[in-house]
């Protein structure tokens, strides 16, 4: 994955999120997510777990690692840059209410990927006049996978935040396989995606496939 400057740096398509709270919701072990993700060629994956102590979030964060060794995968730690730093991951993602994208910059070595959540315009505006390496923008569509989400901001949301920024943009919360070229169309770079990989009867694995098979290829891939 290159990174040359925020504004070069390229993601793929699908930008998986392994929610533990959602996973043990499902009845879906994490090292078994983690090794379908892997099967099906996912090369960006988020952990996040919001209930989990620092020893059971390194932990699970060394499962997901040893799934992914040698594939050059860029993993992503959720909320905290210091975590990231003694798991080894390279992307740390933060949001607005956890540390700021130039704090999270002064933690972690040069070359490491910071994300950052952002809901309202000016947010965007925001994460991009910070330095934020890619900004997530959501929710796109109405999402059942997290707690107390902000309003939705539809397609013309997106739309928006393209205008507002030359970063990748990340589009999450409510995306399927369905929606998901829409999403694309209306400026993101990448959809995230949490439940919608989780489906009964159907492998994770599968349902990555269905993903990419609905989007447009990236560019440059």
């Amino acid at each position: 994955m290159e990174q040359e400057s925020s504004n070069k740096l390229r993601l793929p398509r699908l930008y998986t999120i392994a929610d533990a709270e959602t996973l043990a919701a499902r009845g879906v072990a994490l090292d078994r997510f983690a090794r379908e993700l892997r099967e099906a060629g996912v090369s960006l994956v988020q952990y996040r777990d919001k209930l989990g102590s620092e020893d059971e979030i390194l932990r699970n964060a060394g499962t997901i690692a040893s799934m992914f060794e040698g594939s050059g995968a860029v993993l992503v730690m959720n909320d905290s840059p210091v975590l990231a730093l003694r798991a080894g991951w390279n992307a740390v993602h933060v949001g607005q209410e956890d540390a700021a994208v130039a704090e999270a910059r002064r933690e972690l070595s040069q070359g490491v990927i910071i994300g950052c959540s952002t809901h309202r315009d000016e947010q965007v505006i925001a994460a991009d006049a910070v330095g934020a390496d890619y900004i997530a923008i959501g929710p796109v569509f109405s999402t059942a996978t997290k707690k107390n989400a902000s309003p939705v901001v539809g397609l013309e949301g997106m739309r928006r935040a393209r205008a507002l920024t030359r970063r990748p943009l990340v589009a999450i919360g409510g995306i399927t396989a369905q929606n998901a070229a829409s999403v694309i169309e209306a400026g993101a770079d990448t959809v995230a995606v949490i439940g919608a990989l989780l489906r009964p009867g159907i492998s994770t694995a599968a349902l990555v496939r269905e993903f990419l098979e609905a989007m447009p290829p990236a560019v440059g891939a």
